[in-house]
């Protein structure tokens, strides 16, 4: 399996991703979950893309359907056991239907009946929601008129790693596990929530920190 997205929670309207576009990112479309009870903004590259996500309706995001996901919590608390980030894997062939690790099926009725999300199962707040989409394709593989922007004044075309800390490492569920081992993520134990994602390799060298706004550097 393969990263196919990330996201951040965020305030409101994602105020957020106006310093990704001042640092030199293009922004694509936003996107609405209804019956999730979630919105986003989305930055998107050749292979991948970054989604900042807030919460919308609280009902529908604490309903029976989508409580079982843990997006309430990581929504509207801050501390630093609970993980503000989720991170989205695709099959690397045709052949790979489920992920390579323990899930649940998650149906959200704004997703079409015969498609659904794989959400690893038994994951602690602590770590990011991990889950899988088995429909899902590189972005520069979309068709024409469901392109995004990928063109970027920093010139970023792939994300090529995803680097996690938080409190500790201690006994990782399995999904983090397989992600570990399958993809390109990787663990920092030690410190409060943060995201480290790596685009081109880090042929350049070169890194930048938005806090305090987002939990998140940029390495290239």
């Amino acid at each position: 399996m393969e990263v196919d997205h990330v996201f951040i929670c965020t305030t409101p309207g994602a105020p957020e991703a106006d310093e990704l576009t001042r640092f030199g990112l293009t922004e694509g479309s936003r996107n609405q979950h209804p019956g999730q009870g979630t919105s986003n903004r989305r930055f998107f590259f050749h292979n991948a893309f970054i989604e900042l996500l807030w919460l919308t309706n609280a009902i529908e995001a604490q309903s029976d359907l989508t409580g079982p996901t843990t997006l309430y919590e990581r929504l509207t608390q801050s501390a630093n056991d609970i993980s503000p980030f989720g991170v989205c894997f695709r099959p690397t062939d045709a052949t790979q239907l489920d992920p390579p690790f323990p899930s649940w099926r998650y149906r959200p009725t704004y997703l079409p009946d015969d498609l659904s999300i794989d959400i690893g199962s038994a994951t602690p707040l602590a770590e990011p929601l991990w889950f899988f989409l088995s429909f899902a394709i590189r972005r520069d593989s979309a068709d024409a008129s469901k392109r995004q922007p990928l063109h970027h004044r920093r010139g970023f075309e792939e994300l090529t790693s995803v680097r996690i800390t938080q409190p500790n490492l201690n006994d990782l569920s399995s999904a983090a596990l397989a992600a570990q081992q399958s993809s390109c993520v990787d663990f920092v134990g030690g410190g409060p929530p943060h995201m480290e994602i790596g685009f081109d390799n880090g042929s350049m060298g070169q890194r930048h920190c938005f806090l305090p706004e987002l939990p998140l550097t940029f390495v290239w």
